[in-house]
């Protein structure tokens, strides 16, 4: 039954940009312009389209869209690790749960990658700079990784997770990483431990580079010595071999401060091993509060680091660089929080 003013339509199929226009009494111009967001378009003009549109079950064509607006309606997230390293560290999939939550409601698209073993990043630099995404989430940056800088200079937005090494003008979502590990190191401290370790991060991550820093700092206020270091990648196989190296170096350690709770899983298997008694021989803590922290006996004194809140906010970021936003900030930094349980 239709009301006064309504119009009658019959649906034979999918309903089109020119039953749209007759139903809302406009033109099939003024119709492309409400679906594109484009200017020009009286409220009442706009309004009936959008009633139109509703009435109908209109769906745009997405394709025609994007050649209108240069826009895939998709974002890229870039991890610079093979695909055995992203699945098997609870810390890309906070990430990835943040990004996806961020990314809810804007009707856009998440496309994953991942770097190949053969690949130098040329081919993922072309990729994405070929159309097929509006912008770029590059996260797990190694050295002077000139993707995000690259990305940035060919006009793709992009905003990275973690300091770029590189400097320049790509901005950047972090967590207080020196903070963190200085907290670590003057709990450890505070506990009466006085020779204390760190199985620090890769030593060409800013990620690595910031938590060895906080932790110094923190040690060496105390007057302690501050020689009792191992790098680890960001495994647990390579958290065990650390923990060996540091133990063979230091046999009188009595606290280790690992730089992510995946290389404190390996290092509590190691001292295990070894018949060394957590936290009664050697205290440890980690970095990140994954759901690792919780999982391992003993439950881990960790850092926690708002994971999730840092893919939702690099999403942010780049979703109100995309809608034109200013000012924007050229860099945030989330706190970190030292969680006491029981292995230290």
């Amino acid at each position: 039954m239709t009301q006064p003013g309504d119009v009658a339509v019959e649906q034979r199929g999918a309903p089109t940009l020119e039953e749209v226009a007759r139903v809302a009494g406009v033109s099939r111009s003024t119709v492309s312009r409400v679906i594109n967001d484009a200017p020009g378009v009286s409220g009442r003009a706009r309004q009936a389209v959008r009633r139109a549109i509703e009435t109908l079950g209109y769906v745009p064509n997405e394709a025609a869209r994007s050649l209108v607006t240069r826009r895939t309606n998709s974002i890229a997230l870039v991890v610079s690790e093979p695909g055995e390293r992203v699945f098997a560290d609870p810390f890309f999939a906070g990430v990835l749960r943040g990004v996806h939550a961020g990314l809810s409601g804007s009707h856009r698209q998440l496309v994953l990658t991942m770097l190949a073993e053969d690949d130098d990043g040329a081919r993922l630099e072309k990729y994405l700079c070929s159309g097929h995404v509006d912008g770029a989430l590059v996260v797990s940056m190694h050295g002077e990784d000139p993707l995000p800088q690259r990305l940035a200079e060919a006009g793709l937005p992009v905003v990275a997770g973690g300091r770029p090494l590189t400097g320049g003008a790509v901005p950047y979502v972090d967590a207080d990483n020196f903070t963190g590990a200085l907290s670590a190191a003057r709990h450890l401290v505070a506990s009466g431990r006085r020779r204390i370790g760190t199985l620090a991060g890769p030593s060409d991550m800013a990620v690595g580079i910031d938590r060895l820093a906080g932790w110094r700092r923190g040690v060496s206020e105390a007057g302690l010595a501050t020689d009792t270091v191992v790098h680890s990648d960001f495994t647990i196989e390579a958290g065990a071999r650390a923990m060996a190296d540091l133990l063979d170096a230091h046999p009188d350690l009595d606290a280790v401060f690992a730089g992510a709770d995946i290389i404190a899983v390996g290092a509590l298997r190691e001292l295990a091993a070894r018949g060394r008694s957590v936290p009664d021989d050697v205290a440890v803590v980690g970095f990140d509060d994954s759901v690792l922290a919780t999982t391992v006996t003993p439950p881990l004194t960790t850092v926690r680091q708002p994971v999730e809140e840092l893919g939702r906010t690099m999403t942010w970021r780049l979703l109100a660089q995309l809608a034109g936003e200013e000012p924007l900030p050229p860099s945030i930094l989330l706190p970190t929080e030292l969680v006491v349980r029981s292995s230290a």
